[in-house]
């Protein structure tokens, strides 16, 4: 059973035509699930409809097998869907302690937090190694650790990550896709939505390709990558030829 499906979902904004139509994705545990497609395929949309930002239309949301779907971001995040937004967002003027404690804001137990804590500091060196500091001393690559430790705090069985590559250099952007497969290797999965599709997809275990609406194909990420047609329409050109 997947830890999240959406199953036939349609949603948009306002009186506009659907920007999802008949969408379905699964994402199963222990797994990192990308989503790729063209500018408007509806990317970002599928993110807001997990988290309870945006209701559907039409369609399930199913969490451990439970239909959930028309919840709120609330009781999303209580169902175990965290929600990482595009962009930053930490408070420059708290430290990382602060950013990162906020993220266990509805749990009560002491010691489930202090676990928690623990867990994070360990899966993340530089929240541990910066934890007295101002998060908006650090860079734009430890920024994004210090959202993945909060967004982990209340131990979700799914993260949605929209875009976490935005505005960082080659080398930031590295250490993030690093952190993403840790997060999964420590038992969290993972639905990333990224432009950087190929880069994307060499961190993730299952590709989805996202076209007016819908999810145009699917499979393991390494079949995507390696489909020289997908690559042209989608991947930014052919794939580079494996070193030596």
């Amino acid at each position: 059973m997947p830890e999240l499906e959406l199953v036939d979902v349609q949603a948009g904004y306002g009186r506009a035509a659907p920007v999802l139509r008949g969408l379905s994705v699964a994402v199963p545990a222990g797994t990192i699930v990308c989503l790729v497609g063209p500018n408007g395929a509806g990317k970002s949309t599928v993110l807001k409809v997990a988290s309870g930002l945006l209701a559907p239309r039409a369609g399930k949301i199913m969490v451990g097998g439970v239909d959930v779907a028309g919840q709120g971001p609330q009781r999303m995040l209580a169902n175990g869907v965290a929600h990482v937004l595009q962009g930053h967002s930490v408070f420059p003027e708290m430290t990382v302690a602060e950013n990162v404690l906020l993220g266990a804001y509805t749990l009560k137990d002491k010691a489930r937090i202090a676990d928690r804590t623990d867990f994070v500091k360990s899966l993340f060196p530089v929240v541990a190694d910066r934890w007295t500091s101002l998060a908006g001393l650090l860079s734009g690559g430890q920024q994004k650790q210090v959202e993945f430790a909060r967004s982990l705090m209340v131990d979700p069985k799914v993260v949605l990550l929209d875009e976490p590559s935005m505005g960082l250099d080659p080398k930031a952007t590295t250490t993030v896709f690093e952190q993403v497969v840790r997060m999964r290797d420590a038992g969290t999965a993972v639905l990333l939505v990224e432009q950087n599709a190929r880069r994307a997809l060499e961190t993730a275990d299952i590709g989805c390709v996202l076209d007016l609406g819908r999810v145009h194909i699917s499979g393991p990420a390494a079949e995507l990558i390696a489909d020289p047609q997908l690559g042209e329409l989608y991947l930014g050109g052919r794939p580079a030829e494996p070193r030596p």
